[in-house]
C-alpha cells in the first residue's frame, strides 16, 4: 500500500495535550477532518490519471477509483493517531489494487508513470493542517 505522512503542525500538538481526557476522542476526529481533505485531493487526482493519454482505449472499471477510502482513527503501538488513505481490497478480477495503483504512480516498462499520490499529499498539506486546526478550536470551544 501507497504510504502518505503529514505532521501535525507544533501549535497543533500543544493545544492537543492541554485538553486532558478528551485527547484521545478529539485527536481523532481532528484527524478524520484532515483526512477528508486528503482523500478528496487523492480522489480527484486518481480520476485525473486514470484512463488518459494511453495508447490503446482504456480498459478502466472504475473499481480502482471506488476502492479508495480512509480508515478510522487508530493508536499504534507508539500511542500515536494514525488514519490511513489506501485500497480496499481484494478486486473482483484477482488483481490487487495496490499494485495497480503502483503501476500508475511509478509505471512499468512501455507504461509511463502518472503520479497521482504524491502531487495530491504536496497539494493537500496546507489545506488538511488548516482543517485540522479548525476542527481542534471547535472543539476546544466545545470542552
Amino acid at each position: 500500500m501507497a504510504k502518505a505522512e503529514v505532521q501535525m503542525p507544533d501549535e497543533f500538538l500543544k493545544k492537543l495535550s492541554s485538553l486532558g481526557k478528551k485527547t484521545d476522542e478529539i485527536a481523532e476526529r481532528v484527524l478524520e477532518a484532515g483526512g477528508e481533505v486528503v482523500l478528496a485531493k487523492v480522489k480527484s487526482s486518481l480520476s485525473s490519471v486514470v484512463g488518459k493519454d494511453t495508447k490503446v482505449a482504456s480498459r478502466s472499471t472504475g473499481e480502482l477509483e471506488r476502492s479508495l477510502g480512509m480508515t478510522s482513527a487508530r493508536v499504534d503501538r507508539n500511542g500515536n493517531h494514525n488514519i490511513k488513505i489506501g485500497f480496499a481490497e481484494p478486486r473482483s478480477d484477482g488483481e490487487s489494487n495496490a499494485k495497480i495503483a503502483n503501476i500508475l504512480e511509478y509505471g512499468r516498462h512501455g507504461q509511463p508513470a502518472k503520479p497521482f499520490l504524491k502531487p495530491a499529499k504536496t497539494a493537500s498539506k496546507s489545506a488538511c493542517e488548516a482543517a485540522m486546526i479548525q476542527k481542534l478550536e471547535e472543539e476546544i470551544k466545545k470542552v
